[in-house]
């Protein structure tokens, strides 16, 4: 059963979105048209998933991030919204 979401613009930030679990979500989120910023300790793997993010049509944005450091996630916070104008989605995977 497929269903069918509609969350062109809306803002998302997915961590742990460099493999796995969560990098499915983020692609299902920009599939569904949500701008998605991708959060995650590996830059070259950001890099891959924030390219198929892009042939969806979506912004995205790689931020690479250790989510076990307040300062970091704190930034991490600040560069999606700044990007974004702002933030809908959370999804904590990581």
């Amino acid at each position: 059963m497929s269903v069918a979401i509609d969350l062109k613009g809306r803002h998302a930030l997915v961590t742990g979105a460099s493999r796995g679990i969560g990098r499915e979500i983020a692609i299902t989120l920009a599939r569904a048209g949500a701008n998605v910023a991708c959060v995650a300790t590996n830059a070259q793997l950001l890099d891959e998933v924030c390219a198929i993010l892009r042939n969806t049509g979506v912004q995205t944005a790689a931020i690479p991030c250790d989510i076990s450091i307040s300062a970091q996630i704190e930034a991490a916070v600040a560069t999606a919204t700044e990007t974004f104008g702002g933030l809908d989605i959370l999804i904590n995977n990581a």
